[in-house]
């Protein structure tokens, strides 16, 4: 990215990352769930939410829609718009990190090269891509939005799975497939795995 700010310094903080991290009682980490439109990313990002919050965990959950409502509002879904956009969301799951914070974040983000990007924005170990595997045919058939539906008739252009590609990722830290697995369980899957890592700590 061109740097385009001048005259900026950059301030250190009297709070360390390392003492955030103590005082939180976890790691910190971007949990990065990815998949098509429907695939029921921000249901299991919810869902895995409110497990690591019983956890006692200091947890924030950064959703597609809700961040293009604000931060986000003036990006539209050209190709572009949505490198600028996985962009933005990498940059503030960053200072969520930096934090102390396990942060979650439900975008498609489709391109690989995107999501390499935010990986090499965060720490070793502090990436962790989900892989929310649901084939199109059950996306389409939920179509929640109705996105699908508008999508096949012409009516919304640039549309993931349909006139858009979605590149999937190779070797993701965490693969649901959830044809196979209740949400509940993929959200368990999930949180064994951080605790596998390291990053948590199970409770009885």
């Amino acid at each position: 990215m061109e740097q385009k700010s001048t005259n900026v310094k950059w301030h250190s903080h009297a709070v360390t990352h390392q003492q955030r991290i103590a005082h939180k009682g976890h790691q910190p980490a971007v949990l990065w769930y990815t998949g098509l439109s429907g695939s029921g990313k921000s249901t299991i990002a919810n869902a895995v939410d409110a497990l690591l919050h019983e956890m006692g965990c200091h947890t924030y959950l950064l959703d597609g829609d809700n961040v293009r409502h604000g931060l986000n509002g003036d990006l539209g879904f050209s190709d572009k718009d949505r490198v600028e956009n996985i962009r933005r969301i990498g940059e503030l799951a960053k200072l969520f990190v930096d934090a102390g914070l396990l942060v979650s974040t439900a975008f498609i983000s489709p391109f690989q090269a995107d999501r390499k990007m935010v990986r090499e924005m965060c720490g070793a170990g502090q990436f962790i891509e989900v892989f929310v595997d649901t084939p199109l045919e059950v996306c389409e058939s939920r179509d929640p939005k109705g996105l699908y539906k508008k999508a096949r008739n012409g009516e919304i252009r640039n549309f993931t799975g349909i006139d858009s590609a979605y590149e999937a990722p190779s070797a993701p830290e965490v693969h649901l497939q959830t044809a196979e697995c209740s949400i509940e369980e993929c959200a368990r899957q999930v949180v064994e795995h951080l605790v596998a890592q390291g990053l948590v700590r199970k409770t009885d």
